[in-house]
C-alpha cells in the first residue's frame, strides 16, 4: 500500500501548486488548473491537506474572522499578508462593483479589490468541500505567514516577494528542517515548466512541512474554531512546539 502523503497547496495566479511529502520527507510537487483536479489527484493517500486560502466564510454581519484577527496579532509587521475575505455570496460574483456592493450590503463595509481577486479560489474550494465531506475531512485551512511564524519562534521581518524575504523563510525552513533546502529546489524543478511564482512554491512547501508529522504539534487558532454557516471551520492551522501567543 503507497504511503500517505501529506500536502501543502497554495494559490499561484491562476494555478494551484501541491508540495507532497510523505512521513520520510520529499515526495513530488505539481500544479493544477483547479482544486477540483487537486483533490483527484491526493483523495485516495491524502491523509491532511493545507490550502492557503480561507475556508469558514462569513454570511453577513462582521466580517473579520476571529482566526484572521489572531493571525494579524502574531504576524507583526508582516500582519498586512492576512485579508478578510469576502462574504460567501460575494465570492460567487464575477465583478468587482457588484460583489463589493453585496459585501457592503452584508456587512457595511467596501470589499477590498486585493481580496476580491481571490474570491473565485474560495469559491471553488468552499463548493467542493460543500459537495464533498470526504474533501472536507482532509483539507483544512492554513497560512503560509502563520506557518513560518511558527516555525521560526518570531515574526519575520521581509515580504515573502523581496530576495530579503525568500533568503529569511528558506533560514526558518532549514532551521526547522535540514532538509528543507535541496525540499525547495525539487520542488521548484518540479513545478518549473510552469507559470507559478517560486515564493508560492516556498509558500506551499511550508504548508506541507505544517501537515507532516514532525517536530511540535499542529493547533489552530483560535484554539476552539467556530463554524460557519456551511458547518465549515473557521480556522488557521500551524504547527509549533507550543501554541503562539496572541493578544
Amino acid at each position: 500500500m503507497a504511503e500517505p502523503l501529506y500536502v501543502g497547496v497554495d494559490r499561484s495566479d491562476e494555478s494551484w501548486v501541491a508540495v507532497a511529502l510523505t512521513g520520510d520527507g520529499f515526495d513530488h510537487a505539481s500544479v493544477f488548473d483547479s482544486i477540483g483536479e487537486c483533490w483527484s489527484a491526493y483523495e485516495e493517500r491524502a491523509r491532511l491537506i493545507l490550502v492557503g486560502v480561507p475556508i469558514g466564510l462569513v454570511e453577513s454581519g462582521d466580517p473579520d474572522r476571529r482566526c484572521d484577527e489572531l493571525a494579524r496579532s502574531v504576524l507583526g509587521e508582516r500582519s498586512a499578508a492576512v485579508r478578510t475575505p469576502p462574504v460567501r455570496e460575494a465570492t460567487r460574483k464575477q465583478r468587482y462593483s457588484t460583489a463589493n456592493r453585496v459585501h457592503k450590503r452584508k456587512t457595511g463595509q467596501k470589499l477590498s479589490e486585493r481580496a476580491f481577486a481571490r474570491s473565485d479560489s474560495l469559491a471553488r474550494v468552499d463548493e467542493l468541500l460543500q459537495e464533498l465531506p470526504e474533501a472536507a475531512a482532509a483539507i483544512r485551512e492554513s497560512h503560509p505567514e502563520v506557518c513560518f511564524r511558527a516555525f521560526g519562534g518570531e515574526p519575520l521581518s521581509y515580504s515573502k516577494r523581496t530576495a530579503g524575504g525568500y533568503a529569511e523563510r528558506m533560514r526558518v525552513l532549514a532551521h526547522y528542517d535540514r532538509d528543507a533546502a535541496p525540499t525547495v529546489q525539487k520542488a521548484a524543478e518540479a513545478t518549473g515548466g510552469a507559470a507559478v511564482a517560486v515564493h508560492d512554491v516556498l509558500d506551499a512547501v511550508a504548508l506541507a512541512y505544517t501537515a507532516q508529522p514532525g517536530d511540535g504539534e499542529l493547533y489552530t487558532l483560535p484554539p476552539e474554531p467556530p463554524r460557519d454557516a456551511a458547518g465549515l471551520p473557521m480556522e488557521i492551522v500551524y504547527r509549533a512546539a507550543s501554541p503562539l501567543i496572541t493578544s
